[in-house]
């Protein structure tokens, strides 16, 4: 056994528990308010990750006013909208489509880092963005990629796009974060910041679903996407990053989709149709030629 192997099997197991909260959330979201099931999600992975960020520094750092900003955009973006969009999509949608359509996220990310960062953008990574968000557009109007430009796409689509996006611009404000606070850090206040967004909401708009008087299998599944998909799941790939770089270490979250669609198919008996699977396909194909393009220019850039 090669000395890195313990880090790519814990990375295997990270994508996973990522591709099963695809599934916690749309079997959660069946018996539990969507507002509910966030709210309980993060009281378990933010009180979680602050414990781990005490135990490790023997204290929960200070932040400067700059960065309690990137803190708040981070809650807001990540953690507020990203799981409103997430599990309201989450319940009319299955596990499997829902995926695909996050896995468009690197490629947005790409463009907009190109937009507003002035990063490079390559003919190859631009083909692979097209390509990807062909695929995204195929999953979302089931076979019929101008169903968007036509609005003939339902809300549960456009929430789990919306997804991409929240998820995309949390990225963007993270690589400044990073640059002040570890990863953990700030991703265990951003956590926290949510929840409180999160808690807020829900004791406005519906406080009796907060009522802890759900089923066994409701819990298991909400404990699952707090404990195993946010705060290990978290822990284990920050660790990977720092073991083998950020580039290697996030070619495995090409694997999400798949564990997603697998796991749909085994625990909530879905079933794509060709229309996702083909979509689903292309999505990931253009998602990995980008990546392809970021991993020559590295090369091409070391001295």
């Amino acid at each position: 056994m090669t000395p890195l192997a313990p880090v790519y099997f814990r990375l295997i197991l990270t994508m996973f528990f990522w591709g099963g909260t695809w599934v916690a959330a749309r079997y959660a979201v069946q018996e539990v308010h969507p507002l509910a099931v966030a709210v309980w999600r993060f009281f378990f992975a933010a009180t979680s990750l602050l414990a781990i960020v005490f135990w490790r520094h023997g204290r929960l750092p200070a932040v400067t006013r700059r960065e309690g900003l990137l803190i708040l955009g981070l809650g807001t973006t990540g953690i507020f909208l990203y799981n409103l969009f997430f599990l309201f999509g989450m319940q009319s949608m299955s596990a499997g489509r829902g995926a695909l359509v996050v896995a468009l996220s690197p490629v947005i990310t790409l463009l907009a880092a190109a937009w507003l960062l002035k990063e490079g953008m390559s003919r190859q990574k631009m083909v692979g963005s097209v390509q990807a968000f062909a695929g995204c557009l195929t999953v979302i109007g089931k076979g019929d990629p101008l169903a968007f430009l036509d609005g003939n796409v339902g809300t549960s689509e456009m929430l789990i796009l919306g997804c991409a996006f929240m998820w995309s611009a949390y990225t963007l404000i993270g690589r400044l974060g990073t640059r002040s606070l570890s990863a953990l850090v700030m991703t265990a206040y951003a956590s926290g910041a949510g929840f409180l967004m999160l808690l807020i909401t829900a004791l406005v708009a519906a406080p009796a679903s907060l009522a802890p008087t759900y089923s066994i299998s409701a819990w298991s599944a909400i404990m699952f996407l707090g404990l195993l998909g946010t705060t290990l799941g978290f822990t284990w790939f920050s660790a990977a990053v720092q073991q083998i770089g950020a580039q290697r270490a996030s070619i495995f979250i090409n694997l999400v989709p798949v564990a997603a669609v697998l796991q749909g198919a085994l625990l909530l008996s879905e079933r794509l149709d060709l229309s996702a699977l083909v979509g689903g396909t292309l999505v990931i194909a253009g998602v990995l030629q980008t990546q392809r393009s970021n991993e020559q220019n590295g090369r091409l850039k070391t001295p």
